[in-house]
């Protein structure tokens, strides 16, 4: 495209908001987010709260869900005890064998429980920690599947969440393009939910040829601010090719 500031290859900073959606090749394209998953329970149990609705933002390390757990509690608790019983006898038989008022192998057996203990206690404090799931990034609620009071069992899916500030566009290209379609190519993109044109670059490249389309995927980015745009919205990349 002639005329404007070139800012790679592809569209240039000037003709972008006149692109027309109907101009150049179909291609279509949509925003996914770069961070996606779905929370799901690590054991069985009530769940006592969840601190998270659809369309709630949350930052990484928020606690999202919590789940009752007197029981684990109560475990921590038993296994700390007997740790410090451990600790304590093995003190006991050390000052014991000075006085070689019992053998080495007594004192070797208290050694081992010392061991036993802290295992347990590490255990039960790793199973304790599952009672509260918390965002692995920062993010939005798209969907809850459970509900405060509901019985979850291991594996069941509770929340999707994902990135909604850090989202991709994805595409199919022809296959042909792959002569001078690079990483930074630079293109537009018209999304047809707000029917602006927005900037954007190629940032990865499939590595396989669909050999029936004769097409292969492509992945770019959004490279201006733009708090608008959510993900699942789509629309059509417009990628000129270099003269």
């Amino acid at each position: 495209m002639a005329g404007g500031h070139v800012l790679a290859q592809g569209i240039s900073s000037e003709d972008l908001r006149s692109v027309s959606p109907e101009a150049g090749p179909e291609i279509r394209a949509q925003l996914t987010p770069r961070q996606y998953t779905t929370l799901s329970s690590e054991l069985a149990g009530r769940i006592d709260r969840i601190n998270t609705k659809l369309g709630d933002h949350f930052k990484k390390g928020d606690s999202l869900i919590i789940f009752d757990c007197v029981i684990q509690r109560a475990q921590v608790a038993h296994a700390q005890a007997l740790a410090v019983q451990a600790e304590k006898t093995f003190g006991i038989n050390q000052r014991l064998l000075a006085l070689k008022s019992i053998g080495q192998l007594e004192l070797d057996v208290s050694a081992a429980e010392v061991q036993k203990s802290k295992a347990d206690l590490a255990s039960a404090n790793a199973v304790a920690s599952k009672c509260s799931i918390e965002a692995p990034f920062n993010g939005i609620t798209v969907e809850q599947r459970a509900r405060e009071f509901q019985y979850a069992s291991p594996g069941q899916p509770l929340l999707d969440i994902l990135d909604d500030r850090s989202l991709e566009v994805e595409l199919i290209a022809p296959s042909r393009w792959l002569s001078w379609l690079k990483p930074g190519y630079v293109f537009a993109l018209h999304i047809d939910e707000t029917g602006n044109n927005y900037p954007a670059k190629i940032t990865r490249i499939g590595g396989r040829v669909d050999p029936v389309s004769q097409s292969i995927k492509v992945v770019g980015e959004i490279t201006s601010d733009a708090p608008e745009l959510i993900a699942g919205m789509s629309g059509r990349a417009l990628i000129a090719a270099p003269h």
